[in-house]
């Protein structure tokens, strides 16, 4: 593996502390063996296995970019915290998690970014744009912005919701047009002046060795999970290299859309 893509940390869950209850997955912050507090993405909430691979490969890919996100952790989740829970819901879902989950380290104190209060500076927007365009994620809006002030600094978060498209079964990454409408939602796209300077530095900076190791990071079982029999964690891990290079590859196309939707907005 590349010294710029760095292995994961595993650490196990010592107390469920509280569920948070944004959204329809559940998360949940607990406290961990190393002492620190984490965010879990439960591997039995409802959107399933997928949802923490691309909040994986997201993720990481954001970080090696230079953009800040929280570290993600393997968090092991022991049989016993689902017996203990009084909560029928919360323990349904924890006795479904057994095992690995995906944790966010907790930014203690962080506020959720508000662009009403909060300008964001070109660069940085176009560079948070041209990410979520590249990795279809449709969950950076106004309404839920995913990004949290620390610090006085822009964290990104929550990238569950992105690469839907392997969502749709058997041959979800065959190469075809993939046009993204929903760019035309995103948060910071008024302020995204600098797209094509951001591409041209983006797309030689993700090479095919960096899709790859980041795509090492993601645990078989995940994988083999995600395809239910149908294809192997070899040809899963090749199915999302492909789908992202094919997407780098054509990010003119997903510029010019997001210049447009830019345009239409300002």
């Amino acid at each position: 593996m590349s010294e710029t893509i760095s292995p994961l940390r595993t650490v196990a869950v010592t107390r469920y502390v509280t569920p948070l209850r944004e959204g329809g997955s559940l998360p949940a912050l607990v406290e961990a063996d190393d002492e620190f507090m984490y965010v879990v993405k439960f591997r039995g909430a409802g959107q399933g296995i997928k949802a923490l691979i691309a909040e994986l490969i997201v993720g990481e890919l954001a970080r090696f970019l230079g953009l800040r996100v929280p570290e993600l952790v393997f968090c092991e989740l022991d049989v016993a915290f689902g017996r203990s829970e009084p909560d029928e819901e919360i323990q349904d879902l924890l006795q479904a998690s057994t095992g690995q989950n995906l944790g966010l380290h907790y930014l203690s104190g962080a506020i959720t970014y508000d662009a009403l209060v909060t300008t964001i500076e070109p660069r940085l927007a176009s560079q948070i744009v041209w990410l979520d365009a590249l990795t279809l994620n449709v969950d950076r809006t106004a309404r839920n912005t995913n990004m949290l002030i620390w610090h006085k600094e822009l964290w990104l978060i929550d990238h569950g919701a992105a690469l839907y498209v392997h969502h749709a079964g058997p041959g979800w990454a065959a190469p075809r047009p993939r046009p993204f409408p929903q760019i035309k939602d995103h948060v910071l796209l008024p302020q995204a002046a600098e797209l094509r300077d951001v591409d041209a530095e983006y797309r030689a900076k993700i090479t095919a060795e960096v899709l790859t190791d980041i795509l090492a990071l993601v645990p078989d079982a995940w994988l083999e999970e995600a395809a239910a029999g149908d294809a192997t964690a070899a040809e899963q891990r090749t199915s999302y290299v492909g789908f992202l290079a094919n997407r780098l590859a054509a990010s003119e196309t997903f510029v010019q859309e997001a210049q447009d939707a830019r345009k239409a907005l300002i």
